[in-house]
């Protein structure tokens, strides 16, 4: 599992199943379950895990099969995109047989975890026109990223997005656009989009490799039931500098038999040097 400590300060606007909405928002996880994952409550689910984990207040919580630890981050000028990729179920979002296309898709193998989670950090405010503007972009963005990668779909059933802004201010006015061609919005699409076509490489590479190990159960060094450990893996924060070391996470004990290792990771997903910068450059 993912999470970012955002704090105070931030409004977010995502389609996630839990804080999905625009708002404001003091953290974000990212948390994987097994193939197969049947809870009809989710929302309840990544509310227990955000509290396993100390987190308070309103957040957004995200879900997938897809490998966490196989996260890729891209930063286009103090705009940061982290995402998760796993695409076992390309779709596109018109397509005009989906019953049959899902299917025929992948017959012969088990293992089709999908979903691509983004978040993307902007370290300035904008208003809610446009930050529904910069939601639009990154999926806009997260197209152009499969396309190049190889991709022909717009995503999988099951993606979800977030976008995090700064709050204003008292007397700051917050930026109104978001589109692809305004500051921010375009700074966003180049790193959803390199983010996003990096993760479909490396999940494309992960599948040819076959399905990854899967623990039968808790192990002695796990800390709490139902816990993956990662080892001394880091996440890089933008200074260069490692993010906190990985450490075990509750998930619910109905998600123990065979399903695949879950562990968390903290990280700061943008540079705080750029906050309220003031910058103000025009972006070709």
């Amino acid at each position: 599992m993912l999470v970012w400590r955002a704090g105070p300060g931030w409004r977010m606007i995502s389609s996630a199943v839990l804080g999905g909405g625009i708002g404001a928002r003091a953290w974000v996880l990212n948390a994987q379950v097994r193939p197969g994952y049947s809870r009809m409550d989710p929302d309840r689910h990544l509310a227990e895990l955000a509290r396993s984990q100390g987190l308070t207040g309103p957040g957004v919580g995200l879900m997938t099969a897809a490998q966490v630890d196989g996260v890729t981050w891209a930063e286009e000028g103090g705009v940061s995109a982290t995402v998760t990729t796993g695409i076992g179920l390309p779709v596109w979002a018109a397509d005009p047989n989906p019953a049959l296309r899902e299917a025929g898709e992948g017959a012969g193998s088990a293992y089709r975890p999908g979903t691509i989670n983004i978040l993307a950090v902007v370290p300035a405010p904008v208003a809610d026109g446009g930050l529904v503007n910069l939601l639009a972009t990154a999926t806009e963005a997260k197209v152009q990223g499969l396309l190049e990668a190889g991709y022909s779909c717009s995503g999988t059933p099951s993606d979800a997005v977030c976008v995090a802004v700064r709050e204003p201010l008292p007397g700051e006015n917050p930026d109104p656009f978001g589109g692809p061609r305004s500051i921010w919005g375009s700074r966003l699409a180049r790193a959803v989009r390199d983010a996003v076509r990096q993760g479909a490489l490396d999940d494309r590479a992960r599948r040819a490799q076959g399905e990854p190990a899967v623990h039968a159960g808790p192990t002695a060094s796990c800390a709490v039931r139902d816990v993956r450990r990662l080892g001394p893996a880091r996440l890089l924060e933008p200074s260069g500098r490692a993010s906190a070391e990985l450490r075990g996470v509750a998930v619910g004990p109905d998600e123990v038999e065979d399903r695949r290792d879950v562990g968390v990771r903290e990280f700061v997903p943008y540079d705080p040097a750029v906050l309220r910068s003031g910058d103000g450059a025009t972006d070709a």
